[in-house]
């Protein structure tokens, strides 16, 4: 009779001081983050995918398609096309494009672009349902940005 007593004031024991953790953690304050109508605050160092910069002078991309960061990707997913336009010294991007799905952020273009005319961007919620959605024109991008 001694033993399943015994058991039973353990039992008790052990629910009510489950009991008062679980209450001790009720009334703190919560910790989660309500996704849709709230969003994270990012770190400063918080990788996303590439961006052109835009010169603060004249408005236009950095970028003057020397294509190094072309050849520094290992995952080959940068393509860049540039024109050299009459009056200017050095070639103009028109095209920019980066396929988001192949891309491992490595940081190896950031790194070999000696203008520093691209920079990871701080955006974290991308979300898709095709594999086209994530080949991105980055030039195009820019320039419906500056409109």
């Amino acid at each position: 009779m001694k033993v399943p007593l015994r058991d039973l004031g353990r039992g008790l024991w052990s629910l009510l001081s489950g009991m008062r953790v679980t209450l001790g953690q009720f009334f703190k304050p919560t910790v989660t983050v309500h996704y849709p109508h709230q969003a994270l605050k990012m770190p400063p160092r918080f990788r996303g995918h590439i961006e052109l910069v835009r010169d603060p002078e004249t408005g236009k991309a950095i970028c003057y398609a020397c294509k190094l960061c072309e050849r520094a990707c290992p995952s080959d997913c940068i393509t860049v096309e540039g024109v050299k336009l009459e009056g200017d010294k050095k070639k103009s991007v028109t095209e920019y494009r980066l396929d988001f799905t192949k891309c491992s952020l490595c940081g190896a273009c950031v790194e070999a672009c000696k203008s520093n005319a691209i920079r990871f961007s701080h955006e974290y919620n991308l979300a898709g349902r095709s594999k086209e959605q994530f080949i991105m024109d980055l030039f195009k991008r820019l320039e419906a940005e500056g409109k």
